[in-house]
């Protein structure tokens, strides 16, 4: 009776160690990665050929006012006390004052911040209902015509420079056709009647019953989030049908029709669940890519989101706004990278072992 208790409380620990462990290592990447990150930036933006002081006081200020802000800055520390110093105010939710806007940086993330998070979300939704489907018929259909159409659309989408596409897109849908919005969140006559309660310009309208605001928020929305679509459809329908590709040529797909079990089930109750555990990873990348990715398709149509603050701040050696906006991004990028493998793992019940 003894051995077996002991066995058992064996047993018991062991079975919760693992789960720890998994804990450990998952904050110790976590750790790692956010230290790396912020080291890499925070050393670029101080060797960078510009001086955050004259940012500051301006070149016309007299030496002495140079040399106060310079001391205040801690720029005569060494670098390591400096990216200490850093890390120090970092742990306390301080990420500095922004040159350009006087506010907080943290301010300023929050307020722009939700506009990319938008933007991205709404790309990803379109790229995943379009490319998925897109993906898995050009397999279905491998060497066909729709399968030649599907790559090359792929290939047009993820090749195009988005700049160009971007200002193609105003020249007709906004210049010529007037079919939607230009650019902008809102209509200039409509900002700042709704109060920001989420800073998502859709949901605070529609919780403010504004729906006229709504409808001109979508017909804004529209063009850059087509435009990031694209992106992100093309990828995903290009690695789908790659995915399909090799599940449609398994063993098991060979048993299963000469079973009889019909060509959808086939398709989408075999194939497509195989799958499904790869293209989580490949949907959290896009997700996290376009959160990252989007400053050039925020800049040309004037979007308020992160990518254009953080390139602004750049052009004006507003370094505590550039390291602010990167850590952001950053832990949004592991955090979502994160988010794919926990989901990988309930989705493949192998992979939890």
């Amino acid at each position: 009776m003894t051995e077996t208790s002991t066995a058992a409380a064996t047993g018991s620990s062991l079975s919760l160690q693992r789960p720890l462990k998994a804990v450990a290592n998952v904050l110790l990447t976590l750790v790692l990665t956010f230290i790396g990150l912020t080291a890499i930036t925070f050393t670029i933006g101080r060797v960078m050929p510009t001086d955050p002081v004259l940012a500051i006081i301006g070149d016309r200020a007299p030496q002495e006012a140079y040399d106060r802000v310079y001391l205040e800055m801690g720029l005569d520390r060494p670098i390591y006390e400096q990216y200490g110093r850093y890390l120090n105010e970092l742990a306390h939710g301080d990420l500095g004052t922004s040159i350009m806007t006087s506010q907080p940086v943290l301010e300023d993330i929050k307020r722009f911040f939700p506009a990319t998070l938008e933007l991205a979300t709404i790309a990803t939704l379109m790229g995943v209902l379009i490319g998925v489907p897109m993906g898995v018929w050009a397999a279905v259909n491998q060497g066909k015509f729709i399968d030649h159409a599907v790559r090359v659309l792929g290939l047009i989408g993820y090749s195009v420079p988005v700049f160009w596409l971007g200002m193609v897109a105003l020249l007709i849908f906004y210049g010529n056709l007037g079919w939607v919005a230009g650019p902008g969140r809102l209509d200039v006559y409509l900002d700042g009647i709704v109060e920001t309660q989420t800073g998502f310009i859709l949901i605070d309208a529609a919780l403010a019953g504004e729906w006229d605001i709504f409808r001109n928020a979508i017909s804004h929305l529209i063009l850059p989030a087509s435009i990031l679509g694209a992106f992100a459809l093309a990828y995903i329908a290009r690695m789908t049908r790659s995915f399909m590709l090799d599940q449609l040529n398994q063993e098991y797909i060979l048993t299963a029709r000469v079973k009889g079990v019909s060509e959808p089930a086939v398709i989408w109750r075999h194939a497509f669940r195989n799958v499904l555990v790869q293209l989580i990873t490949i949907i959290g990348l896009t997700y996290a890519s376009l959160l990252e990715g989007s400053v050039l398709t925020e800049t040309v149509f004037s979007w308020p989101g992160i990518g254009q603050y953080i390139t602004t701040s750049l052009f004006n050696a507003d370094m505590n706004a550039v390291l602010g906006g990167t850590v952001v991004v950053g832990t949004c990028f592991v955090g979502i990278n994160m988010l794919s493998d926990l989901l990988y793992k309930l989705v493949d019940p192998r992979a939890r072992s």
